[in-house]
């Protein structure tokens, strides 16, 4: 089992201070659905390739996401208290802690994958480094939050919501939400060795999946309650952030949500039997309740 946040420094550190690594373990380790590492392992899978390397490149996607989590729970950003049923980090710890924290979540990220353990091959190594920052960068989640906030009116002089359009909407969400998980299905295809060809196909499936997964999220934020996701809900329209299900209505996007399920399926016929989990995922990230 990785053993990721303790207190033995490794070569080139001096000191991890205990304050730093026990937010971290509570930010990383305080629930949640791990589907951004599952992505990574079951695309693997498919091409026969387990073991630490591919628990690494999990991890370290999974240290991005929990970082991004505690980022986006700040006051300065969504200003939530509740988060996998638990107090934010900030909440449990304070503000510069959990800053702290998600700095060095997203940081130690890129430790692990470029560390040898994870490849003995550096081109690898290097692949999959580039494919998580770039996912989780300027052009992917981190611009996809800023776009996010600007949506909410939050650098107008009036305060006012901006009016989405679809195209628009589809592409905050590609960036802020879809990004990564489709660099936990290309991660895990770097890792197995897929050919170009293959990478093509699952990336169809990660797109469709990052989708489905947002605007089940949306529904979600409208229908459920806060105990059964959480943290809170109807943040979404009180905010008056764009979103397909504001939008469309919630008919036409539970008729998309299904459809997208449909594609991603469709994008993995190639892989056979070998494909089954993934599949079932798409179904679960359509269903899910929280």
């Amino acid at each position: 089992m990785l053993d990721l946040f303790g207190e033995k420094t490794l070569p080139g550190e001096i000191l991890r201070p205990a304050r730093v690594t026990d937010s971290m373990t509570y930010a990383a380790l305080a629930g949640g659905k791990r589907l951004r590492p599952f992505l990574v392992i079951e695309t693997a899978k498919l091409f026969g390739k387990e073991g630490e390397g591919v628990l690494r490149a999990a991890a370290a996607i999974e240290c991005v996401h929990c970082y991004s989590l505690v980022h986006d729970d700040l006051p300065a950003m969504d200003n939530d208290d509740m988060r996998r049923g638990k107090p934010t980090t900030h909440k449990k710890y304070d503000e510069a802690t959990a800053i702290l924290a998600g700095d060095a979540l997203l940081t130690y990220a890129f430790d692990i994958l470029a560390d040898e353990p994870t490849s003995a091959d550096p081109l690898v190594r290097v692949s999959l480094v580039k494919t998580l920052a770039r996912a989780s960068g300027l052009g992917g989640m981190v611009g996809g939050q800023l776009l996010d906030l600007e949506a909410e009116g939050r650098f107008h002089p009036d305060g006012k919501p901006l009016q989405l359009d679809d195209k628009q909407i589809l592409r905050l969400q590609a960036m802020k939400t879809g990004a990564l998980l489709m660099a936990g299905v290309d991660m895990g295809a770097i890792i197995g060795g897929a050919s170009k060809a293959e990478r093509e196909q699952l990336g169809r499936y990660g797109r469709a999946l990052g989708q489905a997964f947002q605007i089940a999220d949306d529904l979600l934020d409208e229908e459920a309650d806060a105990a059964t996701v959480g943290k809170a809900t109807g943040k979404d329209a009180a905010m008056g952030k764009g979103t397909l299900v504001r939008l469309w209505g919630k008919d036409a996007a539970r008729k998309r949500l299904g459809d997208l399920v449909h594609e991603a399926e469709g994008a993995l016929e190639g892989f056979g039997e070998k494909a089954a989990t993934l599949r079932e995922a798409a179904r679960f990230v359509a269903n899910r309740d929280r």
